[in-house]
């Protein structure tokens, strides 16, 4: 059984969702269902493996009325020899499983082109074997965290000093794996009921080179990684033309593709005249005339940049190589190319940011305004969140972003320009859950029923019966870079040292 934290229309328009079950369905030896909140298929007699794919981390409470509606015991502590192997994946459970470990008997670190062929052969060589046989087997295989078979150490004040294994022959780290094939992933199920409508998503790149110091798509997810445009991207896409006339070009960063010049001027073909494009978030200096042409003839009606902020200085901060002036170009090029939009993602509230900066953010959107006359423009902001294994990671969320999304929505709304801020309180929920260990899984297990509400998150976290870190202290603090982090057993692609460096590089 694959599930999906959320509903079908949801659930099924997630490319890592979707070739994770391609990948599992075209095995022999495995027969895969899926299941989402809201409908499922038909269920098995007995089910061997219980997988869900994580992508948010306000998803995770959901693992868990899931299993209850499998009849799963949702610890894992719990589970005999005849109840299925649960097991995650994700970028979520990827940068920090640590919060929702007690619920998975095995969590898949990295990309599930290398780790799903492995995890199911492993399986499969020891199928009738015990349970706990099975997971020492799990462990063995690279880049699969077995959590049962570690356990964390605390010190007498209630600081972490590390999660270790139980027993000799346990990996003492796990290594997040990282698939450098040639081709990278695009739809395997196209279906007029998703939350994008009849559409084949193709992934142009993986990670990102700009290297944004809060970055966990870049981070977590290097090195940047493009296919061929020949071998790779041009069959990927005929393979959807065949069945659908909608294209998504998806990546953190699909301009910065060495060949998407050529993949635009091969698009630009009449035959793909009836063809609507649509790209994810391109990166402001990227931006030509010519894309915006292309995209406005195939359909597009806007395009999506991150400025993360109008100061220069902040975007110096946070390593975003990007000058005011090119900011500025991207929507005159939007415009000249015939797009009506420019979507613009900006951030409150990161590391040495000052009300001056997000000042800065409102001048500049209130400019282009004037300088784009009928370009329609929205900004997208998000209060800055730290992730596991970017530099930013030490870094607490700022209380005073509450007050600057709202001096946001002060200056621009009155001149026209929609502002769609993310909440602040549950930017809050997201830290606790990506900056949290093991001590956060019985909260999470008590908020079920009220986790769609932030006072019962809180309320959780006070009435825990186990002794918890101040909420201060997980969510707003910063931290000292000696401190043992919640990860820290767990590999990403580059040592805690570097990233370190980076941190001080920007902040220093």
């Amino acid at each position: 059984m694959l599930a999906f934290p959320s509903t079908y229309t949801v659930g099924i328009t997630s490319l890592g969702y979707q070739v994770v079950w391609a990948t599992l369905a075209q095995r022999p030896d495995v027969d895969v269902r899926r299941l989402f909140t809201d409908q499922g298929d038909p269920q098995h007699r007995h089910c061997d493996l219980f997988g869900l794919s994580l992508s948010w981390e306000l998803d995770g409470p959901v693992l868990l009325d899931l299993l209850e509606q499998q009849r799963i015991p949702i610890w894992a502590s719990e589970r005999g020899d005849d109840d299925p192997i649960v097991f995650g994946g994700g970028p979520v459970l990827t940068a920090n499983p640590e919060p929702l470990a007690p619920f998975f008997d095995a969590v898949l670190l990295g990309d599930g082109e290398l780790l799903l062929p492995a995890f199911i052969d492993a399986l499969q060589e020891c199928r009738t074997a015990p349970r706990a046989e099975r997971l020492r087997r799990l462990a063995a295989v690279p880049g699969v965290y077995v959590p049962s078979l570690y356990a964390p150490r605390y010190s007498s004040d209630g600081q972490l000093l590390g999660v270790e294994p139980i027993e000799a022959g346990i990996p003492g780290t796990i290594e997040k794996q990282t698939w450098r094939g040639n081709t990278l992933s695009h739809s395997t199920v196209i279906t007029p009921e998703a939350a994008w409508p009849s559409i084949h998503m193709v992934e142009v790149v993986r990670s990102c080179p700009e290297l944004c110091r809060f970055c966990l798509a870049s981070y977590l997810t290097l090195p940047f990684r493009t296919p061929s445009l020949d071998d790779g991207l041009i069959p990927a896409v005929e393979k959807g033309l065949g069945a659908t006339q909608r294209l998504g070009l998806l990546g953190a960063s699909v301009t910065q593709h060495p060949q998407f010049g050529d993949l635009l001027q091969w698009l630009d073909q009449d035959r793909f005249e009836s063809t609507r494009v649509s790209v994810s978030s391109v990166r402001a200096a990227t931006v030509t005339p010519e894309l915006g042409r292309i995209l406005a003839k195939r359909g597009s009606k806007s395009l999506t940049i991150a400025i993360e902020s109008g100061s220069e200085r902040m975007r110096e901060v946070v390593n975003k190589k990007l000058a005011t002036e090119e900011i500025y170009a991207a929507a005159r090029y939007a415009k000249e190319g015939g797009l009506n939009g420019l979507k613009l993602y900006g951030m409150a509230g990161l590391p040495s940011e000052t009300e001056a900066d997000i000042e800065a953010t409102a001048e500049l959107l209130l400019q282009l305004k004037k300088a784009t006359p009928g370009l329609r423009l929205s900004l997208g902001v998000s209060t800055f969140v730290p992730k596991a294994h970017t530099p930013f990671q030490w870094q607490g969320v700022r209380p005073e972003a509450e007050k600057r999304l709202k001096l946001l929505g002060k200056r621009l709304k009155p001149k026209g320009i929609e502002l769609r801020p993310e909440s602040y309180g549950w930017s809050v929920i997201q830290a606790l859950l990506s900056r949290s260990d093991r001590r956060l899984a019985p909260v999470i297990a008590a908020v079920r029923g009220r986790h769609e509400k932030l006072g019962g998150w809180k309320q959780a976290y006070r009435e825990a019966e186990t002794p918890l870190p101040p909420w201060e202290e997980v969510i707003h603090q910063n931290w000292e870079a000696e401190r043992v982090l919640p990860w820290e057993h767990l590999n990403g692609p580059l040592p805690k040292a570097t990233l370190r460096k980076h941190h001080d590089e920007a902040l220093t």
